[in-house]
């Protein structure tokens, strides 16, 4: 491996710390960080909460794997049945569906493990734009895939 390579991936490391740092909103991106490369290290921070509200978190992260796996069927779907469109414009649905698909399953992880740290240290759960981000660009997909279609 060459130098050049090792310092590229420390950036992509760095990058993705700073952003963990921005969904913590406490600036304990490296908790979050350690919680999610190793599940243990939730364990270790604070006091456990009741296990009620454990699971409602792990529910909650199961919707968003859900929802990631409606979008993947539904670029699936687009990809191969959407025939009466371009190529070009069924393919750009069919990745962006899949793009919306993988940033849920992304999400849903660190949702999950800010939540539970948030709980063990009896702090306010962290807030989150993303909701409002995947509602409005499902809104925006079906306004641009009506006006494909029709």
């Amino acid at each position: 491996m060459t130098e050049g390579t090792t310092v590229a991936q420390v950036s992509a490391l760095s990058t993705l710390r700073r952003a963990l740092d921005r969904v913590a909103g406490r600036g304990d991106g490296g908790d979050l960080w350690r919680a999610v490369r190793d599940p243990r290290t939730i364990q270790r921070v604070g006091s456990r909460p009741d296990y009620r509200f454990s699971l409602a978190n792990e529910r909650t992260f199961l919707a968003w794997i859900r929802t990631a796996l409606a979008f993947s069927a539904a670029g699936l779907a687009v990809a191969q049945f959407l025939t009466e469109v371009s190529a070009g414009w069924r393919t750009a649905i069919a990745v962006a569906l899949v793009v919306m698909s993988a940033a849920c399953s992304v999400w849903g992880l660190l949702h999950l493990t800010s939540t539970e740290l948030a709980m063990r240290q009896g702090v306010e759960l962290p807030a989150s734009r993303v909701p409002t981000v995947l509602a409005l660009s499902t809104a925006l997909g079906a306004l641009i895939l009506i006006a494909v279609v029709v």
